[in-house]
């Protein structure tokens, strides 16, 4: 099963492993009211300052970010995250291209999918964003990613190009719900859908097992049959409610002042979130399509 996203581990901007945006905003001149204080306040953050954060926070909406130099913009986020989305798609189409489909190209995308998620662990438990550890991420998730739309498109004509498509509509409506309001990431909702997720991988990794010493035939729960269907929309479901977190983590890090580094976290949690849409959407048109 690749749906092993290390998104579950990873931090949001703040410095002590919580996610900004799940924790309230601080007080002017105090402590913040919650889990944990403004984790940029220490850096001269004028918005530690500002009177109307609580007001902000209890509506649902991150207070608006500071002018302030050195510190994450949209702009940042969106150049970050260009070059890592471009790094995959680079890494997809070279591979499509040389690596003919085989045993030997299964073996190849099987060991820079491990080599991507080593890569990606480290950064999530790393303090501070690594670029070239990000971008070495997304180099061999691109070489994994095209060797299997090129399997699947060897099959199912086409399947690749429909799971762009299909990622890209996720994306599109999941952002439009957000920006309109009709979402809200709070703590509960984060803590319930983190549950969910991670149920899901605990019950997608014994799916796996049992499948691998014979015990569940036809793949279990991933089967390319109704079932596995069912399975593959919980699991885009799954990936668009991690939009929603990323989503929240850029808005609470630019409203806190974030610095522009951290623009590669952001970066780096959007792609593994694609990504894992990404490869969803495609075992779901495969079981769309039929044998055909």
């Amino acid at each position: 099963m690749r749906s092993s996203n290390p998104v579950f581990s990873r931090r949001g901007f703040s410095r002590d492993n919580g996610y900004a945006g799940f924790n309230a905003a601080p007080q002017a001149g105090g402590p913040a009211v919650g889990t944990q204080a403004n984790p940029y306040a220490q850096g001269g953050n004028p918005y530690a300052q500002n009177p109307y954060a609580q007001q902000d926070l209890q509506q649902g909406a991150p207070p608006q970010a500071p002018v302030s130099t050195g510190r994450m913009t949209m702009d940042d986020v969106v150049m970050r995250s260009a070059m890592t989305l471009g790094t995959v798609t680079v890494g997809a189409i070279l591979a499509w291209a040389l690596l003919p489909v085989s045993s030997t190209s299964y073996g190849l995308a099987i060991g820079a999918a491990l080599v991507a998620f080593v890569l990606a662990m480290v950064q999530s438990f790393k303090r501070t964003a690594s670029p070239a550890l990000i971008l070495g991420y997304a180099a061999f998730e691109g070489v994994f990613l095209g060797v299997i739309s090129e399997m699947y498109n060897s099959r199912w004509s086409g399947a690749p190009f429909q799971a762009v498509l299909g990622t890209m509509a996720v994306s599109g409506a999941t952002l439009l719900v957000y920006k309109a309001g009709w979402i809200r990431v709070t703590a509960r909702y984060a803590r319930i859908g983190m549950t969910i997720a991670i149920a899901f991988v605990v019950v997608m990794a014994v799916n796996l097992l049992l499948v691998a010493f014979g015990v569940a035939g036809d793949g279990g729960l991933r089967s390319m049959g109704p079932l596995g269907a069912v399975v593959g929309i919980l699991a885009i479901l799954i990936g668009a409610f991690f939009l929603t977190l990323d989503f929240k983590q850029i808005e609470d890090g630019i409203a806190y002042g974030a610095p522009k580094e951290e623009a590669w976290l952001a970066a780096f949690g959007l792609t593994m979130t694609l990504v894992w849409i990404y490869v969803e959407m495609l075992r779901l048109v495969a079981i769309f399509s039929g044998d055909d």
